[in-house]
């Protein structure tokens, strides 16, 4: 029999949704690829060297013959906390430009869309590797993605809300400000958020993703003792971020958001078409 092989990103928080694959039961069952980008796995899948993979959902709409594993996401009801926009002090509406993360094409479209539609504001969007000081030398706005992000957010400016200023240089100065994806969205359309599902060519899903995640969840401890340092947040605020932040399951909030996500992509021209969801059957 053929090992099925899968692929997600190392980011800590796909990390409750790849542990059984790693050191569970489902450790040995599956041929598993790990890498820093989202995209990548995205690249594995649209080149047919993996089974299924945990890709951003944008890749539904931006490859052909893709279906949704039903039920297991990485997505936030509320705020993300790993996916946010920063900018000296500015407001999102008076950024003229804005350097952009791609490691994860669903966060940059979201971006896109942001200001498209919601801000109606259309900066000259820079692609840029995740520094900080760099994307802010040269753009009013940085997009950060994932661990960078979530690391600088607790290490340089703390996080803060959407609209609350932050000061680092100790004077009471402001000197950045940080917007998280997920509560903007969940600020201009009420719904939640899904930034990455599990995606397979195959009609029938031979892995059972959703007991993977819950055997995952059930070892959030161990998941924090491998994180923790390499973050640098401590034991209660990733445990936190893990179980509270982050959401590994759709509920009907983000089945609507996404389905709204799809279509003002459509809107926004970042996509020809909204194709309709097709899910992948369970054997």
């Amino acid at each position: 029999m053929t090992v099925p092989k899968i692929s997600a990103s190392s980011y800590s928080n796909t990390a409750p949704l790849i542990w059984s694959f790693l050191y569970g039961s489902y450790h040995g069952k599956v041929e598993i690829t790990l890498d820093n980008a989202p995209a990548r796995s995205a690249e594995l899948l649209s080149k047919k060297r993996v089974d299924a993979a945990l890709v951003p959902v944008i890749s539904y709409q931006l490859l052909d013959g893709l279906r949704l594993v039903p039920g297991v996401c990485v997505g936030a009801r509320e705020k993300v906390r790993s996916v946010c926009l920063i900018t000296h002090g500015k407001d999102l509406s008076e950024a003229r430009s804005v350097s952009l993360d791609i490691s994860s094409k669903t966060s940059v479209y979201l971006t896109k869309i942001i200001f498209r539609e919601f801000l109606g504001v259309e900066p000259v969007w820079k692609d840029s590797p995740p520094d900080l000081d760099a994307m802010l030398a040269e753009s009013d706005c940085a997009l950060l993605i994932g661990d960078p992000a979530l690391s600088i957010a607790q290490t340089q400016v703390r996080n803060a809300s959407v609209d609350e200023r932050v000061s680092t240089d100790g004077s009471g100065s402001t000197s950045y400000r940080i917007f998280d994806l997920a509560e903007l969205w969940k600020n201009f359309t009420g719904f939640g958020f899904v930034f990455a599902m599990w995606m397979t060519r195959k009609t029938n899903c031979d892995i059972d993703f959703a007991a993977a995640r819950d055997e995952g969840i059930s070892h959030l401890d161990e998941i924090v003792a491998n994180y923790q340092s390499e973050i640098g947040l401590n034991q209660n605020d990733m445990l936190s971020y893990l179980s509270e932040n982050i959401s590994y399951s759709i509920d009907d909030s983000m089945q609507k958001g996404l389905e709204l996500y799809f279509e003002l992509a459509r809107k926004a021209g970042l996509i020809e078409a909204d194709k309709p969801l097709v899910f992948a059957r369970d054997n």
